[in-house]
């Protein structure tokens, strides 16, 4: 039986922490992202994501997440997290209810995803219930099949710390969401021209971007569920990644714009951090500056491209940046990994490996959140009416305003 190890745990402990500190920063940026009418309603489901985060995934998702041996899905081997305690978890060293209280951030991450994409329009009680199954069923069913044992991890599918299997999936359920609700009172012309409804506090938002960057510290190398001298390399790719895509933004709008932006440089960054999440661990300094560059790059290209192409509403760009960028960073693991990428070792075996499992979770996400939006539309109710929309969430739905002692829109 493998021993408890002090600095194995208190690492995953404090990596934890770090992911749980980046619901904190999935609020401020969104709620910077949009207008001000409607923080209190952003602030509200963030919470509530980590509240539904922490308890579904205790009840049921983990458990289907990481027990059994099936390659779909797990069972209720670990139901309330039953046998899962101070013992030593599957060859590792840190306690069972540590991978469960670490893994427990992620699910949460993967839920929260959606919210910036759905502001300012969306019920709460719709919200609360698309929330639900994301930590129930969407999010558990593609960790089983990447990292509790099921079919793409027995095909070699790579993805250290969740481009697809946090990222790309809450992307998915994001756009399925967004499609059912439609596009903000005023965000379109009648020509189908996007407008500008520039965010209320862009202060906020770099706020959140530099503690989900904060964050990302415990995201990446805390899933090396140990502290070894691997992470401080994860670490430093982590961060070259972020780095770059920066600079992929600020290099796009200057040139489009004629000056930098500032909001999409912070999705830049957030874009360079999706996309190295998944080949972390797996490639050079080097190659993560390549990675996050054209990470940055991709995303102002990708919001373009939703909004005027697709008419795809999405407030603050979570479904380009967590989404394109995330696919992105999967296949980058197949074209750039030091043990079987196409550049580095000349094969295309695992790029195609990763495109399968791209290709599965959209197959799987997708159409499962777009029927059960759908159903909740059809039972509940996606959207408010045009007139709390109108008077903003806040007080309509949540009886406050997060500046009462302020005029504004």
């Amino acid at each position: 039986m493998i021993e408890i190890s002090f600095i194995d745990t208190v690492w995953v402990l404090i990596a934890s922490i770090l992911v749980f500190s980046m619901q904190l920063g999935f609020a401020a940026i969104e709620a910077g992202f949009t207008r001000a009418k409607s923080t209190l309603s952003i602030f509200m489901k963030n919470m509530t994501d980590m509240i539904l985060g922490s308890i579904l995934f205790m009840v049921i998702g983990f458990s289907l997440a990481f027990s059994g041996s099936g390659a779909f899905i797990g069972d209720l081997g670990h139901f309330l997290i039953r046998d899962v305690g101070l013992e030593a978890w599957e060859g590792l060293a840190i306690p069972g209810i540590l991978f469960f209280f670490f893994q427990m951030m992620f699910a949460a991450t993967a839920a929260t995803i959606v919210s910036g994409a759905v502001a300012e329009r969306i019920k709460y009680v719709a919200y609360f219930a698309i929330s639900a199954i994301m930590v129930i069923i969407t999010y558990p069913v593609i960790v089983h099949w990447v990292w509790g044992g099921g079919w793409l991890a027995e095909m070699g599918f790579v993805d250290f710390a969740g481009s697809t299997v946090v990222h790309s999936v809450g992307a998915w359920a994001a756009l399925a969401a967004v499609i059912i609700l439609g596009p903000r009172i005023g965000k379109f012309t009648k020509e189908g021209i996007p407008k500008a409804i520039p965010g209320h506090n862009i202060a906020l938002a770099g706020i959140g971007l530099f503690i989900l960057w904060f964050g990302w510290f415990g995201f990446n190398p805390g899933s090396e569920l140990a502290a070894n001298s691997t992470i401080a390399m994860i670490a430093t790719t982590t961060n070259l990644a972020a780095a770059a895509g920066g600079l992929g933004a600020i290099i796009v709008t200057w040139i489009k714009l004629k000056k930098p932006d500032v909001g999409m440089t912070m999705n830049g960054i957030l874009a360079g951090l999706v996309a190295i999440t998944a080949p972390c661990a797996s490639v050079s300094p080097g190659w993560s500056l390549v990675i996050g560059f054209i990470a940055g790059v991709l995303v102002v290209l990708s919001v373009d491209m939703f909004e005027t192409k697709f008419k795809i509403d999405d407030p603050v760009g979570a479904i380009s940046v967590h989404g394109m960028c995330g696919v992105w960073g999967t296949l980058a693991v197949g074209l750039f990994a030091a043990e079987g990428g196409l550049f580095t070792s000349g094969s295309i075996d695992l790029l195609v490996t990763q495109l399968t499992g791209v290709a599965a979770t959209f197959a799987f996400v997708f159409p499962l959140m777009l029927v059960v939006c759908k159903l909740i539309d059809i039972v509940i109710g996606m959207r408010v009416s045009e007139s709390i929309e109108i008077t903003g969430l806040d007080t309509t739905e949540f009886g406050g305003d997060a500046y009462p002692d302020f005029v504004r829109e």
